[in-house]
């Protein structure tokens, strides 16, 4: 241990000397993992893209055709909603499995069944008559005109889309976890890594999503447009089987050793679900230290989410005229959470707890009130482009706070690992957090979807309403619902954020140098690291900083 640890004086790392940081198997992890996870994002980003375009425009077609009101953001709500109670159960399946096997091997292979479940809808598509969007389509049809989709009922998507959502759970939660495992509990390059990672996954997040509304749905239509997406989850869990073991070490003894097979894996599974979220809730329930990470991180990442997968949908189909334009949104909400995790990675000496960015991320979740009063006409994209500059902000604020306290959830827990033999207690606090995102989105991303239809289905620009002056027959105003689901909702979550950051100890101050008096940068708090440093080498506190002074 270095002297200036011992003392609780935390080195600082230049940018320059980052890199430096890692040893060469942690370089050589940090690499391959990297590149996996640019090929799953990019990937991911074709998919979710495609499959929201693709059911607000099959719902809103439904309701042309039967002349029934709309339904379209409700079954959104209901789809994405679904999709992320399946994660939950993905999530909560690799607090056990990363103690019993290998985490690469894990993430390789939950990856390679994320991408062979996405196939399942371009096959159904394909069965039921659907084809690649023809050249010169546009040109010859009616803007949404969209025979070339299949056949089959739109409601079939969401079995499939939340089959995917299990595969999608395990991937989201390990990814938070793995860091840990290359480079150790040392916060600074928990930090620098978490960052680093950041900054590469919204490159190719960022790129996905521009790609995906500027050419892949285009050019091949938004059902199948994801045709991508099989490939790049492929060659991602190839990329990531080439991970190192990271120290796997299996626990001595299994969860209900030396029962039958069928009964081991029936009650296991029962047990291991019941035991991580017992220990996830056990942990954060029982300590102030833990217990502001629900609004912190959870709350956080429900709004972040709901801004791409909800709002933005919204905007582009019903203020803008086409779904496709969502992931321009999208992607500038990913540009901004580079420039986040940029910050984050620029700056960790100076910003040295999650705090700070966590208050400028409450702050900047306000900017959505200018949708509620923003009248634009429809057809044009350079509006989507707009909202796609106002995103990153929002974005660049969650993604700060996000990788700051990532970091800091993944080396305050360091130290736990030992204290349960069935599941790994930041696996557990990290699925809980994520669950209790998830709860949250599956009941209000539902709910808030119906509200959107009410509004818009009593306020559709027909003969029987006022008409909106300059708007098309048939324009649909959800103005009212943006300031309620956007605003007021926004309102909230930051007024519960910005509170929540006051619970910890020592955050009182505009940017706290330690919480608790913890630097996390050697598993150790500096009162301990203090305490223990005379007693090593037998010799007087006073000798040995003289020592250290004259050797800096």
């Amino acid at each position: 241990m270095s002297s200036e640890v011992r003392y609780g004086r935390v080195p600082k790392y230049s940018i320059k000397a980052t890199w430096g940081l890692f040893n060469p198997v942690e370089k050589r992890n940090i690499a391959i993992y990297i590149a996996g996870i640019m090929l799953y994002k990019f990937g991911l980003e074709a998919f979710n893209g495609s499959i929201v375009a693709l059911a607000t425009n099959r719902y809103d077609n439904d309701a042309k055709i039967n002349n029934t009101p709309s339904v379209t953001f409700g079954r959104l709500g209901l789809l994405t909603g679904l999709n992320q109670a399946f994660q939950c159960v993905g999530s909560i399946l690799i607090a056990p499995l990363i103690k019993r096997f290998p985490t690469k091997g894990v993430l390789s292979v939950a990856i390679l069944v994320f991408g062979l479940l996405t196939a399942i809808l371009l096959i159904a598509d394909a069965a039921t008559g659907g084809k690649i969007k023809p050249d010169g389509w546009d040109k010859t049809h009616k803007k949404d005109d969209w025979s070339y989709y299949g056949s089959y009922n739109t409601d079939g998507i969401i079995p499939i889309y939340c089959v995917t959502g299990i595969a999608y759970g395990m991937v989201e939660l390990i990814r938070r976890v793995i860091p840990r495992d290359i480079v150790g509990g040392d916060v600074q390059k928990l930090r620098r890594l978490d960052a680093l990672v950041h900054i590469f996954y919204e490159v190719a997040g960022t790129g996905g999503a521009f790609c995906t509304a500027l050419a892949l749905i285009p050019r091949f239509g938004n059902n199948m447009s994801f045709l991508i997406t099989p490939i790049f989850f492929t060659a991602a869990a190839a990329t990531w089987w080439f991970i190192s073991h990271l120290n796997f070490k299996k626990p001595q003894k299994a969860v209900l050793e030396g029962q039958p097979m069928y009964i081991k894996a029936v009650l296991g599974g029962f047990y291991l679900f019941g035991e991580s979220i017992w220990v996830g809730a056990k942990i954060i329930f029982t300590s102030r230290k833990f217990i502001w990470l629900v609004p912190g991180y959870s709350f956080a990442l429900y709004g972040h989410r709901y801004l791409e997968n909800s709002i933005a949908p919204a905007i582009a189909r019903r203020y803008l005229g086409d779904s496709a334009w969502s992931q321009i949104m999208v992607g500038g909400s990913n540009f901004g959470e580079l420039l986040g995790a940029l910050f984050v990675f620029l700056f960790t000496n100076f910003i040295k707890t999650p705090i700070p960015w966590l208050r400028l991320d409450a702050c900047l979740l306000l900017i959505v009130w200018y949708l509620a009063t923003w009248w634009v006409p429809t057809g044009n994209v350079n509006y989507a482009w707009i909202v796609a500059a106002t995103f990153m902000p929002i974005s660049f604020g969650w993604a700060a706070g996000d990788v700051s306290l990532a970091a800091y959830i993944q080396a305050l827990l360091q130290r736990k690992e030992d204290e349960s033999n069935n599941v790994s207690p930041l696996g557990a606090v990290m699925a809980f957090l994520y669950c209790t995102y998830i709860v949250i989105y599956a009941v209000l991303g539902t709910y808030l979807g119906r509200y959107i239809d009410d509004v818009g289905n009593a306020r559709k620009n027909t003969a029987a309403n006022v008409p909106l002056a300059g708007y098309p027959k048939d324009y649909i105003d959800i103005h009212p619902a943006i300031k309620n689901i956007a605003g007021v909702q926004f309102t909230v979550l930051a007024i519960i954020m910005l509170a929540a950051t006051f619970i910890p100890k020592g955050s009182f101050a505009l940017n706290p140098k330690s919480l608790y008096g913890e630097t996390l940068q050697a598993d150790e708090s500096e009162e301990d690291l203090v305490e223990k440093a005379p007693r090593e080498k037998n010799v007087s506190s006073s000798e040995e900083v003289e020592k250290v002074e004259k050797e800096i």
